[in-house]
């Protein structure tokens, strides 16, 4: 009975330790603490098929020092960002372009996650629209 108990006392406490191990949520630094953008979503309307697309997501560096844009990662393979190279000093303004290729006709829903260098959680950006076919080509003339 002893050894149940001290086998059992043994498992709680080392429970208790791993669930000590984790950072506390609110100290978290997230991406919203160090870039602002001036948007986070953009809806392209409706485009036509096989027209590609274009926005600029701008942004203020709020933090105290530089930041370095470590990554801009599209949910798929039909939208293209383009992140800043090198390091954005405090106080100014860059921005992610976010290509969209327009190839199949509905609507759309696409993210791209944003990772700042040094920052926990990254921000999610969000491009939306539908794609209508494209008018079909006006037939030759017979000659």
């Amino acid at each position: 009975m002893k050894k149940a108990v001290l086998l059992f006392s043994a498992f709680i406490l080392s429970i208790s330790l791993f669930a000590q191990t984790g950072t506390p949520a609110a100290s978290q630094k997230t991406a919203a603490d160090v870039i602002k953008f001036s948007e986070m979503s953009f809806d392209f309307g409706k485009i036509k098929q096989n027209v590609p697309v274009n926005h600029d997501f701008n942004f203020t560096n709020i933090s105290t020092g530089p930041i370095v844009i470590e990554s801009a990662v599209a949910s798929c393979g039909c939208t293209t960002p383009v992140k800043p190279e090198g390091a954005v000093p405090k106080g100014k303004e860059s921005k992610i372009n976010a290509g969209f290729n327009a190839a199949n006709p509905g609507p759309f829903n696409k993210t791209i996650t944003v990772k700042v260098a040094g920052v926990d959680a990254p921000v999610q950006l969000r491009i939306t629209g539908e794609v209508v076919p494209a008018a079909p080509a006006a037939p030759a003339p017979k000659s």
